[in-house]
C-alpha cells in the first residue's frame, strides 16, 4: 500500500483498495496472529495483547530534475500554443514561421554532414 500519494507534478493516483487480510470481527476471544483495525491503527494479537503494527509506508515522488523537465515542457507547450494562435491570426507571421521551419530543416541537414565529416576524421585518425 502506498499512503499519502497526491496527484501533483504529473503523478496521477487512481482509486485504491483499503482492504486488508483477515480482520478479526470478534476481538473478545482473539488468537495469536489475528488482526484488527482499532481507530486508525492496524493491530495484531501476539497471544497476550494487541500490538500496533509498524506505521511506515512507501512514498513516491519526482526528483528535482524530473520536476524541472516537466515545468520546462509545460512552458514550451504554452509558448508553442501562443505562437500557433498568433500565426493563425496573422499571415505575415505565418510566412515568417514557414521561413523559420525551412531554416531549421537546413540546419538539421547541415548538422548531419558536419557529424558525418567529424566521424570520418576520427576514424581516419585512429591507428
Amino acid at each position: 500500500m502506498i499512503k499519502g500519494l497526491t496527484g501533483s507534478n504529473g503523478v496521477t493516483v487512481g482509486a485504491g483498495n483499503t482492504s486488508v487480510p483477515y480482520i478479526n470481527q470478534n476481538t473478545n476471544n482473539p488468537v495469536t496472529g489475528m488482526m484488527r483495525i482499532w481507530g486508525t491503527d492496524m493491530q495484531v494479537f501476539d497471544g497476550s495483547s494487541w500490538l500496533n503494527m509498524n506505521a511506515s509506508y512507501a512514498t513516491v515522488g519526482l526528483d528535482d530534475d524530473t520536476r524541472s523537465l516537466l515545468e520546462w515542457a509545460r512552458t514550451q507547450r504554452q509558448l508553442d500554443l501562443n505562437r500557433q494562435t498568433l500565426i493563425k491570426n496573422n499571415p505575415a507571421l505565418e510566412k515568417a514561421y514557414e521561413a523559420v521551419k525551412r531554416a531549421e530543416a537546413n540546419f538539421d541537414l547541415l548538422a548531419k554532414f558536419v557529424e558525418e565529416d567529424s566521424n570520418d576524421t576520427q576514424v581516419q585518425a585512429s591507428p
